[in-house]
């Protein structure tokens, strides 16, 4: 019986991964030396290689041209290395360790990744009569779709499709890709700012759909293992991209797209914003009261008030409201000798109310109607017209506007109802319809943003806080955030998921507003978690409407104190998050990152949000529910693992009931990783890495172990290509009872060096050791109650510093 189970299962497998398309008829294919090209009765193929893990598919239907803009590709394509071998039966390319098979019939196309099967198209492209989806009903308006699709296993679990709350196992889901906003989502969320036409396989591969228009992905919704990528119109273009571990992929996915440019150093601090600030008074008073209560801080950001006192009828001023910021420049200036950046919130949008609506329509900056006029229509704030930023005229207009705020001292931007928020399909823009341009208007308004630092202030790194974007957005520096999630348990919980998400699609700094949006709830125990969560994300940014306060500061005194131990941490751990800036500019890789990039094989972990690695060493189980004293961590396998706080050691693979403190939730550091941490400063314009603490966590079963801390000046481009950074290395050897460590350095040309002293603390050691050798010192601080060693390191740079422990039998 069970054979027989098993021959059944097997069938089913080989059906779903091999049907194929029964009228597409086989013609030839050609090495073009550029690419492969395979003509079929009902038009051609053009296969392109861009590296050994990835390879690029279009197709163009009869009587089509090839268009071969792409919004998201920045990779040259590289054909070397590829062979074409062809019998009767079939064709195959053969790029290193990525191959295609051309089945002739029936025809198929087919991926394979050393030898094994990844995926193939089931009926590839195709056309069809557009079945509607009721939550876009208006938005996605055609009688017909193209649709590309391909066959999917049985137990595969699929991911992608942008930023939604749907659990981490997005099969089953015909998905629209069509940016809007879902104001006060909480546990579910079909719909929301990024859509992306992404789809990441648990068999390790992610299919690109590289087009710009809406349309809808559908991760088998009917349960007939198929996957379909539906469009309104564009390309029949899609990328597979591979790689032999979920990091590979990440950094094979975001060179195809795109590295994202080092963040300024003060980005990774505590930000002041709510919705909204009304005056320069209230500014400045609220970053009094947390010098007060020394509660670091590096931002403020100011909502729609600093260009109009009212909530309506303003929007599209985009100039100073002196009624009520009367000194403006006077008040960032005054900011920024405190440490605090300021950053000012812009829209896309021009009211016909508004101060520039005439020199809009008079510069012709305006998206347009159907007979030329400048589009006009009605939502939230007013009747509106929308910038235009694909009409060179339009792009040089708004920026100009962020160029005259540059120069009064304003640091960041905030760009919000970037979808955009209500874009009617009769809109025409200067390269297309709204349809064509809707998703990816967002990331273009970034690359507007970008260029223009690039060329007018190319010292500066940009801060660039977005609301929508598309695939590729993350090479303009874009800080994408999950919208206007509830301010509830609700919220909370699903923006793990959503975060960990989109560190797989590329975007790495979705963050939330933390402490949540939308509501009036006034909840401590909520707002506090939500900021002890925040910690360990990308940005840290507590953000609401205003009739309860996002500021901690205005908190009570208990919820006050809470958070600002939580800051804190934040502070201190700058060096470590500063490394995973570095990390994922230079390699790709996520900053939140779900468990099973960690154990590959469990697919109990597939799933899995709760509990996600900070980088590669911290590992967090945030508190999602009230009034919980305990909850289950999974610890993952061939680790030990130490808690934060209080230095347990807790053995791998196993899942464990933690109990739950009031200050702080769990974290633990991986056994052998070394941990930099900072002196508190209040704001990060006084930060100096002439000193740090390394944590070092011990462990028997470690013989072996590295890190390496990155550090530049933290402001200004292009650090690594411009030699202006340095990276120490921090490397440990076991053998028996004898631990040597070893401290070195690489040094960018052009960084100007200083000497540092280091304090190596060595957590995990049960008794004193019985000797330390520093250089020629042996001076050494052993407490006997904490069990904890301390090592006072001086050294100069390009120094190897050796330091030898040996430890008692």
């Amino acid at each position: 019986m069970k054979k027989n189970i098993f021959l059944i299962i097997s069938l089913l497998f080989t059906v779903s991964i091999t049907a194929q398309n029964v009228e597409r008829i086989f013609k030839s294919i050609e090495d073009k030396n550029t690419h492969f090209e395979i003509n079929v009765n009902d038009g051609k193929y053009i296969i392109s290689r861009y590296s050994s893990e990835i390879i690029e598919t279009t197709f163009i239907p009869k009587n089509e041209v090839e268009n071969s803009n792409s919004h998201a590709v920045v990779l040259e394509s590289n054909i070397e290395y590829s062979l074409l071998d062809e019998d009767e039966q079939s064709a195959t390319i053969r790029t290193d360790d990525l191959k295609v098979k051309i089945t002739k019939s029936p025809f198929q196309i087919a991926y394979y990744y050393k030898d094994q099967l990844i995926t193939s198209e089931k009926r590839g492209y195709y056309k069809s009569e557009h079945q509607p989806m009721e939550m876009v009903n208006g938005n996605i308006v055609a009688d017909s779709t193209e649709k590309i699709e391909f066959n999917v296993t049985k137990d595969e679990i699929l991911y992608g499709g942008g930023a939604r709350a749907l659990g981490m196992n997005r099969r089953g889901n015909r998905l629209p890709l069509y940016n809007r906003a879902h104001y006060g989502y909480e546990t579910h969320s079909e719909l929301m700012n990024y859509t992306m036409p992404i789809v990441l396989s648990s068999h390790k591969y992610m299919i690109h759909f590289d087009n710009a228009p809406i349309g809808y992905l559908d991760l088998d919704s009917k349960g007939d293992n198929t996957l379909t990528y539906e469009t309104v119109s564009g390309r029949k273009t899609y990328q597979v991209i591979v790689g032999d571990s979920w990091m590979d992929m990440m950094d094979n996915y975001t060179d195809l797209t795109g590295k994202q440019p080092m963040l300024p150093r003060w980005a990774l601090g505590n930000f002041s914003s709510r919705f909204g600030y009304h005056s320069q008074e209230e500014v400045e008073m609220t970053i009094d009261k947390f010098k007060d209560e020394d509660i670091p801080v590096d931002a403020i950001i100011l909502d729609l008030y600093w260009f109009g006192k009212d909530l309506k009828g303003t929007m599209g001023n985009l100039e100073v409201f002196r009624d009520s910021f009367p000194d403006f420049e006077g008040m960032v200036e005054r900011l920024n000798t405190k440490g605090v950046k300021t950053i000012t919130i812009t829209e896309p949008f021009v009211l016909t109310t508004s101060k520039k609506w005439d020199e809009a329509v008079e510069k012709d900056v305006l998206a347009k109607d159907s007979i030329g006029n400048p589009a006009k229509y009605d939502f939230y704030f007013g009747n509106t017209g929308l910038i235009d930023i694909y009409k060179p005229e339009g792009e040089k207009w708004f920026w100009d506007i962020y160029k005259g705020l540059a120069n009064k001292g304003v640091a960041g931007f905030w760009g919000d109802l970037g979808e955009p928020e209500v874009h009617p399909n009769w809109v025409q823009h200067h390269t297309g319809s709204a349809n064509e341009v809707h998703n990816t208007y967002g990331h273009d308004w970034a690359r507007l943003v970008y260029e223009g630092y690039e060329r007018d202030f190319p010292n500066t790194r940009p801060f660039i806080l977005m609301r929508a974007g598309c695939s590729g957005s993350q090479r303009y520096g874009m800080i994408p955030w999950s919208g206007d999630v509830n301010r509830t348990w609700g919220g909370l919980q699903s923006q793990p998921e959503i975060a960990l998400q989109m560190g797989m699609q590329g975007l790495a700094y979705m963050h939330s507003d933390l402490g949540g949006f939308a509501g009036d709830n006034l909840d401590d125990e909520l707002y506090v978690r939500w900021l002890q969560y925040g910690v360990f994300n990308p940005i840290f940014r507590p953000h609401a409407q205003e009739d309860v306060p996002s500021e901690p500061i205005f908190r009570s005194e208990k919820a006050k104190a809470l958070a600002k131990e939580a800051i804190e941490l934040r502070y201190k751990l700058l060096p470590y998050n500063y490394n995973l800036v570095y990390e994922n500019n230079q390699f790709g890789k996520p900053l939140m990152r779900p468990l099973f990039f960690e154990e590959s094989d469990n697919p109990e972990l597939f799933t899995y949000s709760k509990t996600y690695l900070w980088g590669n060493d911290i590992l967090v189980s945030p508190v999602l529910e009230a009034g919980i004293t305990e909850q289950e961590v999974y610890f993952p396998k061939d680790n030990v693992w130490f808690d934060l706080y209080t230095h347990e050691r807790i053995e791998g693979g196993q899942t464990k009931t933690v109990q739950l403190k009031e200050n702080s939730i769990p974290t633990y550091v991986r056994a052998g990783a070394f941990i930099p941490e900072a002196e508190l400063v209040q704001t990060f314009v006084n930060y100096k890495d002439t000193h740090y603490h390394v944590h070092y966590y011990y462990d028997d079963s470690i013989t072996t172990s590295s890190a390496q801390i990155y550090t530049d000046n933290g402001m200004s481009s292009n650090p690594i290509q411009n030699e202006n950074y340095e990276l120490l290395s921090f490397d440990m050897t076991k053998k028996g009872r004898h631990l040597e460590f070893h401290i070195n350095d690489t040094i960018g040309e052009n960084l100007e060096t200083k000497g540092r002293v280091f304090y190596l603390l060595i957590h995990g050691l049960n008794e004193k050791p019985k000797s330390v050798i520093v250089g020629p010192s042996r001076q050494f601080v052993w407490d006997e109650d904490s069990k904890l060693l301390k090592i006072a390191i001086e050294r100069n740079p390009s120094e190897n510093s050796k330091i030898k422990i040996k430890l008692k039998r």
